[in-house]
């Protein structure tokens, strides 16, 4: 055998080393995919275990029956919304005819009397038609005394024959006409004073002054005409101490009140100040766009810190 012979049988791998290899790759790649199999089967295990888990506190839940709330109780805050501050009755003081302004008494802000005179419109007009209607009247009254006495006369003259029955009917149908006459004269005086009596505008109720929308010798009208015409009112006025909450109320909380329901009134602005109400009104008709239904909840003994159109939070108690 030649050399290089030698050293090429040295080179060669005995055969049962390479059995001895392969049956190591098996074995690793054996183990490998045991490892494998057993990792799977335990994350799967685990989440099926924890769905059992679940599947187990869903059946306890279900079947330990839940606890009611309890019933609010009497005084407790069953609904907070909040409103607006209006008064009661809003009054708007309009002239009945067309006139000018001659004075004005009063200034936004004060506080009157019902029957206080609040503005004067000029009234030379309607005293002069009173002074000729007096005139008419007065003529109109002699003309039916004068015709008083001559059916007066006829009559006497008709029972002694001395004069026919056709002047006497002349005479009834002359004193007719004349009563006729006065009862239109003193018509016509009484609507000289009535227009005269319009002349002075008074106050209609007890309140305050809210706004005034008229000046001394502006024209005033009893109706608007469109556009920026004479005005049609002099003022606004409310009493303050007759005061409401203007609240629109979802229909998913309708449930929780009714009417003369006790409430707890505390304005935005002076949240310390909490004043007693009730339910006064309930609408009886929804806002479909809005959803809503308006309440108006009366407050009791309103004081200085109430002002109409003010933010307030309006608390529903329970009964």
């Amino acid at each position: 055998m030649s050399e290089s012979t030698k050293e090429l049988s040295q080179l060669a791998i005995d055969p049962s080393r390479k059995v001895r290899r392969k049956s190591r790759t098996k074995l690793f790649i054996i183990l490998a995919v045991i490892a494998l199999v057993v990792a799977v089967a335990f994350a799967f295990g685990g989440k099926l275990n924890f769905g059992q888990a679940s599947n187990s506190k869903s059946a306890t839940a279900a079947a330990t029956p839940a606890t009611p709330p309890a019933p609010p109780q009497s005084g407790d805050v069953v609904l907070t919304v909040s409103g607006y501050v209006i008064p009661r009755e809003r009054v708007e003081i309009s002239p009945k005819f067309m006139g000018t302004v001659h004075m004005i008494n009063v200034r936004k802000g004060d506080m009157v009397k019902k029957g206080d005179v609040l503005v004067e419109l000029e009234s030379d007009e309607y005293r002069a038609r009173r002074l000729q209607s007096q005139g008419n009247l007065a003529a109109a009254e002699a003309n039916l005394k004068n015709a008083e006495l001559n059916l007066k006369r006829q009559m006497e003259l008709a029972s002694s024959n001395i004069e026919s029955k056709r002047a006497m009917d002349e005479a009834q149908a002359a004193y007719d006409a004349a009563k006729a006459t006065v009862t239109v004269a003193k018509g016509q005086l009484a609507l000289a004073q009535l227009y005269l009596d319009w002349c002075t505008i008074r106050a209609p109720i007890d309140g305050t002054v809210l706004e005034r929308m008229v000046d001394p010798n502006e024209l005033v009208v009893p109706q608007s005409f469109g556009g920026s015409g004479p005005s049609t009112s002099f003022f606004s006025m409310a009493d303050l101490n007759d005061l409401q909450v203007e609240i629109d109320i979802n229909e998913a909380d309708l449930s929780k009140v009714h009417l003369k329901q006790k409430c707890r009134v505390s304005p935005e602005a002076y949240p310390d100040k909490k004043y007693d109400a009730y339910v006064a009104e309930i609408a009886p008709q929804a806002s479909r766009q809005k959803g809503t239904l308006q309440l108006k909840v009366q407050i009791l003994n309103p004081d200085k810190f109430l002002t109409p159109e003010l933010t307030a939070k309006v608390e529903f108690l329970a009964d």
